[in-house]
């Protein structure tokens, strides 16, 4: 009798950690015991970025069965050749030292997996939204739009649990980060590091990121202003794309989903001045969510759909 394989691992890399999960694809649900992490030196040898990477799936692995193992997923930053699992990290500030490197067979070679038994990747914010559109905030909905706010801008456009990366109602590669807006692009203006930039040029204080701006924003109104004209921006970038898509509703995650509400009313009436009444969502599953996503990768239904997106991510 041939064993059902219906667990896969997921993956999120972060920029210091990665965190590991068993996923039961039929069920739809995260086993217990399976959750692992492990720190990482982003700037340490390949070798040992992998080890660390290893040490994470492999406790994982051991808390499943692993004739049921259906395969491996990981939610990636970029820049990856997500359908070749080979990095292209340069000029990044953190992995570096895997340029070139087939991560994919590295994987496979160390876990000594079987031939049936695949290493895939995706974008991680892509990832992100996939979890969120299979298990989490936006599954009830068929058009929707997951974005991570915090050290960088992601996003993803999902139509029917599927990630949407070409076509005309959606901005090149199927995010947003890229777009140009005032000065320079929106990753500059939707990113702690603009919180932090502002913050010094109007006061000459350094903080150390927005959770310490939101601490201090119900005692000081320049904060509160700051925090508006977020939510201004980020409803001036998306709007747009918003209505081309015909989203449903957007799933917020990411650092900066917890200060929601000092920038979430501003954002809000920003879609309305664009015609938009569209659900709002604050992830629950958070980082879980990327974990999920990715997990889908080894699910033979989803795969064949998606498969041929991951060249353009």
């Amino acid at each position: 009798m041939r064993v059902k394989k219906d667990i896969a691992i997921g993956a999120d890399i972060g920029g210091s950690h990665i965190s590991t999960a068993a996923i039961d694809i039929n069920e739809r649900i995260i086993l217990k015991n399976s959750f692992a992490e492990a720190d990482v030196d982003n700037k340490g040898t390949s070798d040992a970025i992998i080890t660390s990477w290893l040490s994470s799936l492999e406790e994982t692995i051991d808390s499943v069965k692993t004739d049921h193992l259906a395969g491996i997923g990981f939610a990636m930053p970029g820049p990856f050749q997500y359908d070749k699992g080979i990095a292209m990290f340069e000029k990044v500030e953190k992995y570096e030292s895997l340029y070139g490197v087939d991560v994919s067979t590295a994987i496979r070679n160390s876990l000594n997996l079987e031939d049936d038994i695949p290493v895939r990747f995706m974008n991680d914010a892509t990832a992100f939204a996939v979890g969120e559109a299979w298990m989490g905030k936006s599954a009830g909905f068929s058009r929707s739009l997951a974005i991570t706010l915090g050290t960088g801008f992601g996003s993803a456009f999902i139509n029917e649990g599927i990630p949407v990366v070409k076509g005309s109602t959606v901005p090149e590669h199927g995010c947003v980060w890229h777009l140009p807006f005032k000065k320079g692009i929106s990753d500059d203006y939707i990113s702690t590091r603009w919180f932090i930039k502002s913050y010094k040029e109007q006061t000459g204080k350094t903080v150390s990121g927005v959770r310490d701006l939101a601490e201090r924003a119900s005692e000081d109104p320049f904060v509160c202003g700051l925090f508006k004209t977020y939510g201004t921006n980020l409803g001036t970038i998306l709007s747009p794309w918003l209505s081309k898509f015909g989203v449903e509703a957007v799933v917020i995650g990411g650092n900066i989903s917890a200060a929601y509400s000092l920038y979430g009313t501003a954002f809000e009436e920003t879609m309305k001045k664009y015609g938009l009444n569209i659900c709002v969502e604050l992830s629950e599953l958070m980082e879980r969510a990327a974990i999920i996503g990715s997990a889908r990768l080894a699910e033979p239904a989803f795969w064949d759909k998606v498969r041929n997106l991951l060249k353009y991510m």
